[in-house]
């Protein structure tokens, strides 16, 4: 047969292969671009339980696996508060990846500017099924490192945020940071409820007397009117913008939008102007009654990321331990694209990310939003896969596409992985942090779907999470420990 019969031949089954068993829900969200809106919740069942199917991608006839790059860690920082009150999160706040990134990761760090890059995995028990993580990290850099900043603080100053104790976290998580600047950053606040008001306009971060006492001048009022409150914010961080400097409007809110625009396609498309210059957005989420959906979509597409605070140590790890890496940028629309080898690979799962997929075409449109990576940030994805069995060679091959933030230049990077170099055993071989990444994953999908990850019992999970803590010696995972074993009995 000629090589040409032959290639019209394998597309045409391919296509009737793919007519055939339809197009799975991954596959669906996994073509459409970010700019059409986010993924669909998972339907419920007709007893109001939620499908707990499991969408895998035949890496037959879909090999390329793409999404933006995500730093958020809301949900898992929702999550702990809502299971040290005695409850569980709502399903739908609940996103793996959120989890997965909200622990320290033991990825090298790279030489320069861009995106160091590590694939590894392991086997799991079963019959040809393994876990595969892509990790990705920038380069730390200290305080004094960092380029100058200008803030634009807007404080949601709504009835909402009369709940007690609420608008004090608030005032004190920006004492945190102001006490934390330096002498070439500039600050200013904009407050909103119904309306949204100048409360300071750009102050050097020299005048701490001046900055205080704004801080305290905030007081609660009436309704919510988030469009106004950004809208105002942004029009301030454009009119004092610097090109030398980092620029970011920061809102602290509980996401509550009442008035005024109350989508955040339309609250959007109100600043796009200036957020079109260079101005990144930082939410940060307050409030046991949380508007987590409006908070995660506006960082996800208007250049920025999502936190969760609920206590004056979340506020002082936010804004005081971590001021680099909340402040300053190493990447903007950073992309990774996983391509699966067919010939070792049946199908596979992203954990996760699924607010956070893109169109294969659009990995190297550089137009295209991708995720804002600041510095000594990590980024971890885990996939779920199916081997081909008796295959071998190698199984993917992922790369990071990204921006310069100053310059817009484009980098990529790339790493691959053999199907020799996944550990034999998912708890014996595997480094410790692989395995917290693995816990914490289960972890999300119990709480979101009651579905196991594959190869991981959730039974065993506060058993492996307390293991873990003893051996990474990392306060962060003897929580997770706890958090698991208040959730089982919970639920």
């Amino acid at each position: 047969m000629k090589p040409r019969t032959l290639a019209v031949l394998l597309t045409v089954l391919a296509l009737w292969v793919t007519a055939a068993c339809g197009s799975t829900a991954d596959r669906a969200v996994n073509t459409q671009p970010r700019d059409g809106g986010a993924a669909q919740a998972p339907q419920e069942r007709e007893n109001g339980a939620e499908d707990t199917s499991k969408d895998m991608n035949d890496a037959t006839v879909d090999q390329i696996s793409t999404f933006a790059l995500d730093v958020d860690t809301a949900s898992y920082d929702y999550a702990r508060r809502a299971i040290g009150e005695g409850r569980l999160p709502e399903r739908d706040r609940v996103r793996p990846e959120e989890f997965v990134n909200s622990f320290r990761q033991d990825y090298r760090e790279p030489e320069d500017d861009g995106f160091s890059i590590r694939l590894d995995g392991a086997r799991t028990p079963g019959n040809g099924t393994a876990l595969l993580r892509v990790g990705l990290r920038t380069r730390q850099a200290q305080s004094q490192e960092r380029r100058p900043a200008n803030l634009t603080f807007v404080v949601d100053v709504s009835g909402s945020m009369g709940e007690p104790g609420r608008l004090d976290l608030v005032r004190e998580a920006l004492h945190q940071l102001v006490g934390q600047l330096g002498p070439g950053d500039r600050v200013s606040i904009v407050a909103f409820s119904d309306q949204a008001e100048v409360v300071l306009s750009m102050t050097s971060a020299t005048e701490r007397q001046e900055l205080d006492a704004a801080v305290e001048r905030l007081a609660v009022q009436d309704s919510t009117n988030l469009e106004a409150g950004l809208t105002t914010g942004y029009r301030e961080a454009a009119n004092a913008f610097r090109p030398v400097a980092t620029n970011r409007v920061i809102l602290l809110s509980d996401g509550l939008a009442n008035t005024g625009d109350t989508s955040w396609q339309g609250i959007l498309d109100r600043v796009e102007e200036y957020a079109g210059k260079q101005i990144t957005l930082l939410c940060v989420g307050v409030g046991r009654d949380y508007g987590d959906q409006l908070m995660e979509q506006l960082a996800d597409n208007g250049d920025g990321a999502a936190v969760y605070v609920s206590s004056a140590d979340d506020a002082r790890k936010v804004f005081a331990e971590q001021l680099a890496t909340t402040l300053d940028l190493r990447a903007r629309d950073a992309k990774a694209q996983v391509v699966f080898n067919p010939a070792t690979v049946e199908s596979y799962h992203l954990i996760g990310y699924e607010n956070r997929r893109i169109a294969a075409e659009d990995f190297r449109d550089d137009s295209k939003d991708g995720g804002e990576i600041g510095p000594g940030h990590t980024v971890t994805a885990l996939y779920e896969v199916r081997l081909r069995q008796g295959a071998s060679g190698q199984l993917a091959t992922a790369t990071a596409r990204w921006q310069d933030p100053d310059t817009r230049a484009p980098g990529e990077v790339s790493g691959s992985i053999e199907q020799a170099d996944l550990a034999s055993s998912l708890w014996e071989e595997p480094s410790p942090r692989f395995q917290v990444d693995v816990v914490a994953a289960a972890f999300a999908e119990y709480l979101r779907t009651g579905r196991p990850v594959t190869g991981v019992e959730t039974e065993e999970l506060a058993g492996h999470a307390t293991r873990l803590a003893a051996s990474t010696e990392d306060p962060a995972v003897s929580e997770l420990a706890t958090l698991i074993t208040r959730s089982l009995s919970l639920g």
